[in-house]
């Protein structure tokens, strides 16, 4: 094995430009692949596991309990379909005033529950203990986050009179609850409504909750079931996040490793048909056929475990912030976000074990090879292929130099079949790349506004600034009169609670010159009436919820139905809109402290603000400062960009390498046609025109692999819809351009050869004939 080692470090330190392709190719796989493989592990197995511990439940629901008894919902728990359930237990949301330590102010969502075990959702202790008598109280909290001191201990004021003295903090994967109390502590609350944990036998997807939960409640009175929610929604709630660098990350991770495999082939099979005289060499000195082999395989293992290391190295540097932007604010439960000790043993494994398999089947040409003819092929002329093409090209009026480089290609056919797959994926890599592009474009641009100019005109917080002098209707009114407006939008955000749910939400309503968002929507209308909302993407996946459906809306004790009347195309989960009419049922007596003013084009945006401060000192006129790129939308076209340069160089790399064997096989062709008069300008001709034709074909093939690679990364962001009209960005100029990304690649990857070997003098070349 010595002799092995040496013979192989020889060979890729002889081959420096082919083991640095390879390397390189590797890296930007490696790293792909380590983040792709990040996301996925760190958006599915925790959960998964964290959620079988604490036998999750599959639907936490909660009834009306003035509306179905008690013994009707335990008669649930026994119907068909139902492996196991817990409960029915006390349920109502009660308000937290400002200055408790343990939880923020706002609504909470208050259970009875006697234990924290069970059949289904075992609550995990994290800190303290569980509530053992009336007074008590343990409060959900994320397991990886600390209680602010002085929470353990410190009492919880409750309306009524009520204080209950905070004992523990737990945490529950099914999110059943935002504290426990003991059973007794709610009775003399007399508890609204009642919750059930259920299990189902049949609950793999989304569809099947709903048909499962369907089934219970079948029986019931009609409107018992006050709300309810799947555990695949707060599965989405924790993954969500990933998806959006998931779908094109995982595309540009598939595509460099078939060009890790494409160029590492190519490289081999070009270094052992070149490299026959050497391979008889060793035969002659003694290698055997399997330690011939192994040169070949070990020359590649060089570079690419460097490549590999190097690559994971960066792809884990890479993932750790890119897990922090995917996941912040979710809530985890017991569930810890990182990255799995197996996905960087892939990676440093998988890439040298792919570049080796891929370089095995032309280096077991080596071992089938005898000595004798080894030595002799790689000193005498090589029978021509390709020669009825030459013969066909040479009948025409093109050029010599145009026609015999024309013919090169199937000179070579497997050889130039690797070289135009590597090109195929770099076109692809390119239109994928300027699709996301321009979605992405035409998205800043809708979200934006264009370029008309936006206001926020806001009211000054009490102790911040000089107070407001004019009422909500009277600044709206202002700000209708004022020269230049072209329409007025205002809104309030108000924090509300959605029944069955832990999380808060902040509600925009509105009112005003609203139609103009309803180009926002990609399902379902704009807000038209009292009692509906508009919301985005990431609410209805994380929720388990759709156009349609119906959620309640509390505020203060107050509650109104509100149904989902469209879907905007992005938002964060929490975020949702809805009319000033449905405001009027929660809290009548709110006012407007937003207005949206959007000018006429022309207008002087600074005199503009000058004029509603000189209106009423108390409102600031600010532009908005969310018309810029978000970092989600940085991100993905900094990655895709990167990627694209990288993949790019790798496809010219690998034409750079098929031309440089291409040369040094036809040296003694080469002098032949310069001692009859070819020109290096003909010579250059001949060799770039070879790839030329190769970057032509790869055009039109790569075109319609990136149209689709295009459309299932825009179809798949999590966070994000995107209209048709955003999805078709191509254009005639725009696919002619990209029609010629193919051509330039094989050109530019072949032009420096082609120089060299332009450069080479007669003599030189026929020396050794």
């Amino acid at each position: 094995m010595s002799a092995v080692w040496r013979a192989a470090r020889a060979a890729a330190w002889r081959r420096r430009l082919q083991t640095a392709v390879i390397g390189l190719v590797v890296l930007c796989s490696a790293t792909t692949a380590m983040l792709a493989l990040g996301l996925l592990d760190a958006a599915s197995s925790p959960f998964d596991k964290a959620f079988d511990e604490q036998n999750g439940a599959h639907v936490v629901a909660s009834f009306d309990t003035s509306k179905v008894s008690r013994a009707q919902v335990e008669e649930t728990t026994r119907l068909p379909g139902v492996e196991a359930a817990a409960g029915p237990f006390d349920q109502m949301v009660l308000a937290v005033p400002k200055g408790a330590r343990a939880v923020p102010a706002g609504p909470l969502t208050v259970v009875g529950r006697a234990d924290p075990g069970g059949v289904v959702d075992r609550v995990q202790i994290v800190h303290g203990r569980w509530p053992a008598a009336p007074g008590e109280v343990a409060i959900n909290q994320r397991f990886d986050v600390p209680p602010k001191p002085g929470a353990l201990g410190s009492k919880l004021e409750l309306p009524g009179g009520v204080a209950l003295t905070v004992v523990g903090f737990a945490t529950s994967m099914s999110q059943s609850a935002g504290a426990w109390v003991v059973p007794e502590q709610l009775t003399t609350f007399k508890p609204p409504t009642a919750q059930m944990l259920y299990r189902f036998t049949s609950a793999a997807t989304q569809e099947q909750v709903r048909a499962s939960l369907a089934g219970v409640t079948a029986k019931l009175p009609q409107g018992s079931l006050d709300a309810s929610r799947s555990y695949l929604s707060i599965k989405a709630a924790f993954s969500g996040p990933s998806d959006d660098y998931l779908p094109f990350m995982s595309l540009f991770g598939v595509l460099g490793l078939v060009v890790s495999v494409l160029i590492v082939g190519n490289v081999i099979s070009g270094a052992v048909i070149s490299g026959f005289r050497h391979i008889g060499v060793l035969k002659a000195l003694g290698f055997t056929p399997n330690q011939v082999v192994a040169v070949y395989l070990v020359m590649v293992c060089l570079p690419a475990v460097t490549g590999s290391v190097l690559g994971t190295a960066l792809g884990g540097l890479l993932t750790a912030p890119v897990l922090e932007s995917a996941f912040e604010g979710v809530e985890t439960g017991t569930a810890a976000i990182a990255v799995g000790a197996w996905v960087p043993v892939v990676c440093l494994l998988g890439m040298p074990a792919l570049a080796v398999v891929a370089a095995l089947f032309p280096a077991l040409r080596a071992h089938r090879l005898p000595a004798a003819l080894a030595i002799s092929t790689g000193g005498a002329p090589r029978a021509r292929r390709g020669l009825r093409m030459q013969r066909l090209l040479g009948g025409t009026r093109l050029p010599r130099s145009v026609s015999l480089g024309l013919a090169q290609p199937f000179a070579r056919p497997g050889r130039s079949a690797m070289t135009m797959a590597a090109i195929v994926l770099g076109v692809t890599t390119v239109t994928l790349s300027t699709g996301l592009t321009s979605t992405i474009l035409a998205f800043n641009k809708a979200s934006s506004g264009g370029k008309i100019t936006e206001f926020f005109v806001r009211a000054n917080r009490p102790g911040m600034g000089a107070a407001r002098k004019l009422s909500d209707p009277q600044s709206e009114a202002m700000l209708r009169s004022l020269p230049g407006t072209l329409t007025v939008t205002a809104g309030v955000f108000v924090g509300v609670d959605l029944a069955g749910q832990r999380q808060p939400l902040d509600v925009q309503f509105l009112r005003g010159d609203t139609p103009g968002l309803a180009s926002k929507i990609v399902s379902g209308r704009w807000l038209e009436g009292p009692g509906e909302v508009v919301v985005p993407p990431a609410f209805l996946s994380q929720r388990g919820l759709k156009v349609g459906d119906q959620i309640t809306l509390v505020l203060k004790g107050e509650q109104t139905r509100a149904s989902i009347v469209g879907e905007a195309m992005e938002g964060g989960p929490r975020f949702i809109w809805s009319s000033w009419e449905t405001l009027h049922t929660l809290a009548p007596r709110l006012q407007a402290d937003l207005y949206q003013v959007r000018l006429k084009p022309g207008t002087d945006a600074k005199a503009y603000a000058q004029a509603v401060k000189a209106a009423d000192p108390g409102l600031r006129a600010e532009i908005d400062a969310d018309k810029g790129e978000s970092i989600d939308t940085a991100t993905v076209v900094g990655f895709s960009s990167v990627f694209t340069v990288l993949l790019t160089l790798v496809a010219a790399l690998g034409v750079f390498n098929t031309v440089l064997l291409n040369t040094r096989e036809r040296r003694r062709d080469l002098g032949m046609l310069k001692s009859i008069g070819m020109t290096p300008w003909q010579v250059t001709a001949m060799t770039t025109t070879s790839m030329a034709l190769l970057g032509a074909a790869s055009g039109l093939l790569g075109i319609p692999l990136g149209m689709a690679g295009h459309r299932i990364v825009v179809d798949n962001v999590g966070s994000v819809v995107f209209p048709d009209s955003m999805k078709a960005v191509w254009h005639v100029p725009q696919l002619v351009l990209l029609a010629s990304a193919g051509v330039t690649i094989a050109v530019l990857g072949a032009l420096l050869p082609a120089r060299s070997a332009a450069r080479l003098t007669i003599a030189k070349v026929l020396h050794s004939e």
